[in-house]
Parts: structure tokens; sequence; C-alpha cells
């Protein structure tokens, strides 16, 4: 690359420059030179390393080194959906900052959340928010140059910036946005990149192009359900129904807010508005033919074809002479663009990731299902909840997605703990190789791990459906009493499923007294977790002890960090394979296609089962320092084909019954007591 051609990865003095500490282990070493060598090709690293290891401040060293080197006007966008992340990344900005010292400019930096957690409110109707009401245009100008002059001079975490321009009723999240045009860093949520819709109207706004940034992407193993979930859209019977009442109401505030009855040009909605009344009377017969189907199919979903569904659509809006098609599904698109701008007044009490419309959910469907009408990438799934009939788009091939966006961008950082098999991230996400960009994939092991944080497989326990019943049950709760009575602290468990965690606990008179149960519940808020996380802290300096229980994969076993060692044992009980369904049967055929059938059935249902325990274990082990037992209540993992699902530098101990599990916890509190104690 003619850019860099004066650069290697190991001749560039400035590697550990920006490297955040004064002493760099010998991993962080390896992954600076590595990152460098990647972002050199513009290709991409794919770090395979656990928390602890300091791999913020390696990926940050590598990016920061290339980003200076380089002639152009490169951003590093750093990619994190955690709070707690954003903080660290802030941190570490800030050390890498007082060591340059006054040799070279210092590192800009921006924080960014989005918009409903910055600012106080915001309008549906008008897009605005009410943060400078009471500011004067000028001031207003006056006090955004001087706050964003401050968080470019020193990195700012996103929740002071809130809580110093609430004080002088500045909007935080048009202040950062701005500032953005003159920073080095953003720190943002994947969606800013990975989410068409949000990637179109924040990068440009903020100068930002996809084509000069380095992207550091944390908790990849994420990204491709969070590329997938960014596509799933979802319809109900009753949607036509919704969307015309939400036209109404905007056709009738439109009339209300007309001023001296200026004329205002409402033809256009009011079709839309008789366009929806004729899908409210005719697709519940399509649904109801859907339903029929599916009933004697005896089955719990179905698959249907997108482009029926778009052409059933189509020809009910094209029966009548007042519209004239003008090419493909040009009815559709026409009613898209209207319900587009359909504004209404929210419910304020919803939670800020439901307050989409009725209006902007049926049209996000539509564009979905036209996007990728002829696509075998997307699938659509007809079920019922309930009494309530459905459809739901599936996005099964995250690449076509995030492929042609890490062709454009300059070079990626993929890091995480759980970033395993490598191939298996390389191909769904599609990451760019050739002669002249590198994918180099690359565990970096913890010294610390293998002992300070051993994990037993027990033997006589298992989740598999044939094998469930009361021994079984009653082998897990053995384990768990085991764990309980020799642990000093709060212990997590994590169950492969609800139902699974409620047939475990049952009563919870078998639990050892003493020990508090926080359970969690699949519709918690983001607050009602953070609550449930602070009781750990509180319990502990009561001497209380707390069982934490929830689910693999579900908020409490991947979203949520537990610094501090808060948490001294971690339980897991069962595999998370998905159960049969016309998703993963779309799924599982897709990639047989695309990869192979040998590689089909661990990349649609055992690794990601197994990544998700490997998730969960993670979760107690913040830094070097920090301990942590982990007992696996599952012994189909050391079992094929989940065996060949488990990294090398995972070791693993048996435990045959409940009483080694009880002796095996004894020993290694006694070695280590406390977090601080070698």
């Amino acid at each position: 690359i003619g850019r860099f051609e004066s650069m290697t990865a190991k001749g560039v003095d400035s590697s550990v420059r920006y490297f955040a500490h004064s002493e760099v282990r010998e991993s962080q070493s390896d992954m600076i030179e590595d990152g460098i060598e990647a972002l050199l090709s513009e290709g991409s690293l794919m770090a395979f390393a656990p928390t602890g290891i300091g791999k913020t401040a390696a990926a940050l060293a590598s990016a920061i080194s290339v980003q200076r080197a380089s002639s152009d006007n490169l951003k590093i966008l750093f990619l994190t959906s955690r709070q707690s992340q954003h903080r660290i990344v802030v941190d570490t900005v800030q050390k890498i900052n007082q060591k340059l010292g006054q040799t070279e400019p210092s590192i800009k930096l921006v924080d960014l959340i989005g918009r409903e957690g910055m600012c106080n409110s915001v309008d549906r109707m008008s897009g605005k928010c009410d943060c400078e009401d009471e500011l004067d245009g000028s001031i207003r100008d006056e006090l955004r140059a001087d706050m964003q002059a401050k968080i470019l001079r020193n990195p700012t975490h996103v929740d002071d910036l809130i809580e110093n321009s609430k004080r002088i009723n500045l909007c935080a999240w048009a202040t950062a946005r701005e500032a953005v045009k003159s920073c080095n860093i953003l720190v943002c949520d994947y969606n800013h990149v990975f989410i068409d819709s949000v990637r179109e109207a924040s990068l440009p706004s903020m100068g930002v192009d996809i084509e000069n940034t380095i992207l550091i992407v944390d908790e990849a193993h994420n990204l491709p359900d969070r590329v997938r979930n960014g596509m799933s859209r979802r319809i109900t019977s009753n949607i036509f129904v919704k969307a015309k009442s939400d036209v109404e109401e905007h056709i009738g505030n439109a009339k209300k807010n007309a001023v001296n009855g200026v004329e205002i040009e409402l033809d256009e909605m009011e079709w839309a508005e008789r366009s929806l009344e004729r899908l409210q009377k005719q697709m519940p017969t399509w649904f109801s033919a859907r339903e029929r189907e599916l009933n004697r199919l005896e089955e719990e979903d179905m698959q249907v074809e997108t482009r029926h569904l778009l052409d059933e659509m189509e020809a009910i809006l094209s029966e009548t002479l007042e519209e004239v098609p003008e090419g493909r599904l040009s009815n559709l698109k026409r009613l898209v663009a209207q319900l587009l701008k359909v504004r209404i007044e929210s419910d304020e009490e919803v939670d800020d990731d439901e307050r989409e419309s009725d209006c902007e959910r049926l049209a996000a469907f539509i564009i979905t299902c036209g996007q990728y009408e002829d696509s075998p990438a997307l699938v659509l799934v007809f079920d019922k909840i309930l009494e309530q009939t459905q459809v739901r788009s599936f996005l099964l091939d995250p690449g076509v997605v995030s492929g042609p966006l890490f062709a454009s961008c300059r070079g990626s950082i993929l890091m995480s703990g759980t970033l395993f098999p490598a191939e298996m991230y390389r191909d769904l996400l599609r990451l760019p190789e050739n002669e002249e960009r590198k994918v180099l994939a690359k565990d970096y092991d913890s010294p610390f791990l293998s002992e300070r944080r051993p994990v037993l497989v027990a033997q006589n326990t298992t989740s598999r459906y044939t094998e469930r019943g009361e021994i079984n049950t009653n082998n897990i709760r053995d384990h768990v009493i085991e764990v309980l009575r020799n642990t000093p602290g709060h212990v997590a468990l994590f169950a492969q499923s609800y139902a699974m965690l409620d047939m475990v606990l049952d009563d919870y008179r078998w639990i050892p007294w003493g020990i508090q149960i926080e359970k969690e519940s699949s519709r918690m808020s983001k607050r009602q977790v953070a609550k449930m996380v602070d009781n750990l802290y509180q319990k502990r300096r009561t001497n209380d002890r707390v069982m934490l229980c929830g689910v693999l994969s579900g908020k409490l076993a991947e979203g949520v960090d537990y610094p501090e060692n808060i948490l001294d044992a971690v339980v897991c009980i069962g595999l998370p394979v998905p159960p049969p369904s016309a998703r993963q049967k779309a799924l599982t055929e897709y990639f047989q296609d695309k990869f192979g059938s040998n590689a089909a059935r661990r990349y649609s249902s055992h690794q990601p089962a197994v990544n998700s325990v490997l998730q969960a274990i993670g979760r107690p082990i913040r830094k070097a320092e920090d301990r942590a037992l982990v007992v696996i209540l599952e012994k189909r993992i050391r079992e094929r084909p989940y065996r060949f699902c488990i990294p090398t530098n995972l070791q693993v101990m048996r435990s045959q019954d409940s009483e080694r599990t009880g002796r095996l916890a004894k020993r290694f509190f006694q070695r280590f007591p406390d977090p601080a104690i070698e």
C-alpha cells in the first residue's frame, strides 16, 4: 500500500509510544505489532484475547500509530455497545495524552451514545429536543464552541459531558456531534457503522467518511447478531389498522397547525390513508390463509416467500384506477415514502428502543423485504404468538451488510474473548482478504487464566432433552449447593433457558440458608439490570451473599461487566442449542450452500451455543488480579461435536460428582481467598 510504504510493523518506533501503560506485556506487544501489520495492508486483525490482557490499550496503540503515520486525515471509530467500555477507552486515551506530554499534539476524542440518552427529551413530531429552549442563539453557539474545545482538549466521558451540558442548558448530543468533525477518535455504538439507516443519518453529518476510518470493534463476537438484528423486522396482522390510525393523527395535526388558512399539501398523505384502509380490509385474508396452512402442517412456524408477500400488498394497492403503476412495486414505494413522513406524539413511558411508530415499523419491513426480495440471505417466517399472527424477517448472512463496509474502511481490529473460531467470524462477516489486504487471526494467551479461573465440567449433568429428569435435576442442584457452600462471596448461575432456570430453582428450599436470590426476567430494562448488579456491591459491604440467576446469552450473562471481582464463581447449566424452527432450518441450509455441510451445523448451532457459555464464564475476570471458579454443568461440552468448539487454550477439569466439585472449590478458595492475594 503506497500510502504506508515507509512504515513496517516492527519498524514503527511509535507503536509503544501510544501504549497507555508504562510496562508492556509480551501478549500486548504482540497484539500491537499484529495490529499495525494488518492495518498497514488495510486489512483486519482478529484478536482472540481474554479480558484482562489489556487488549483495548493494545488496539488503540496500533490504530493511533497507523493513523499518525498516514498522510490522510483518518479517524478511528471505536465501536462498543457497553457503557463501561466507553469509560475505559476515554481513560486509556487520557493516559496516552499524559505520556505524550508536549512532544506532539494530543489525541482528540469524542464519546457519543444515542440521542435519547443524551437529551432531556426529544419531540418525535418535530425531531427536536428541549435541551436549549432557554438559550439565546448567539449564546448557544458560544457555549457549544467552548464545550467542544474542552472535550477536544481533554477526552471526556459521555456521562460527564451530559452532566456539564445540563448545568448550562446545552444540548450534549448536538455539541458532541459537531465536535466529531475535529476529533481523532470517535467512541460510539456498532449501529453508527453497521445499520444502514443510522449510518446514513449520522456519519455524513458528523463529517465522517467510512473510507477514511480505522474500525476497532469491541466484543466483536456480537457483531454478526447485531447486524442481523438491525435487519430484523416484524409486522402483525393488525399493523395496517395501527398505521392508518397514525396517518389519521398526522393529518389531523397538520390541519390543526396550519397557520392563517395557508393551504397545505396533504394529497399524498390522504392517498396513503386510503391505501392503508384497503390493506387493513384485505390483508387479513392473506394472514388467515397462512394460518390455515400452518395448522395443516402442524408446525410452530413456517417460511413464506418474500416476493409473494410484496406482490400481494402491491396487488391490493393497484386495484383502483387512481393509481397508475410506474414500475415494479411502485405503489408500495409510494406508500413507504409517506409512512416515513408521519409524525405522531409518543408515549414517554415507553423504553427508547420501543418508540418506533407503527408507520415506521411497516415502512422498515417493506423496505427490508424489497431490498432482499430475490436474495436467499433474508427469509420471512410466519408464526403465531398467542392469538396474534405475525411475519418476521431474519437476515441469515450478516456479511452482505458488513462485508462491503470492511472493504471500504482503511483497516480494522476485531477483538473479543470469544472470537472463536476465527475462520467462522471471517466467513460470517466477509472480511476482505487478498494479496494486499491481510486478515490476521491471532490468539493472545493470558498467563493467569489457567490457575486463577479453573473450569470444572460435571460429568453427571446435562440439558439434553432425552436425559432430563429428577435425577439429573438433583445432580445439578447438588453441584450448585457445593459451590455455594465453599465459595466465600457472590455466585452467578446461568441456565440455557428461563424454563431450565425455573425447573432448577423451583421453590428455593434446596438452596443453603442465608443466600439471597436475584433472578433475571426476560423483559428487564437496563435500569433494572443495573440495580441488580449494584445490589451485589451493597451486599458485599454487609457481608451478605447473593446468587445472581440468569440465562446464557441473556442480559446478565453477556451485556454486563462485573468489576472489582464482585463474582467469586460462575455456574453454567446446559447448552443453549437453538431449537428446531423455520428460521434455523433456513440458516442451516443457507450455510450448507455457502460454506459446506461440515461448517453448516457448527456455524448455525454448535459454536454459537458453546460461545454463549464462553461469554458467561468470562464475566467475573476483568483484570489480571481477579480470580473466580467456573463450573459447567453439561457433560456434552466435552463430547462430540461440542468439544471441537472449545478453544485449545481453555483447560478444563472433569468433576465426576458434586463431592469432587465441593473439594475443588474449597481448595481453590483456600489458595485464592482474595483477589489481591497471589
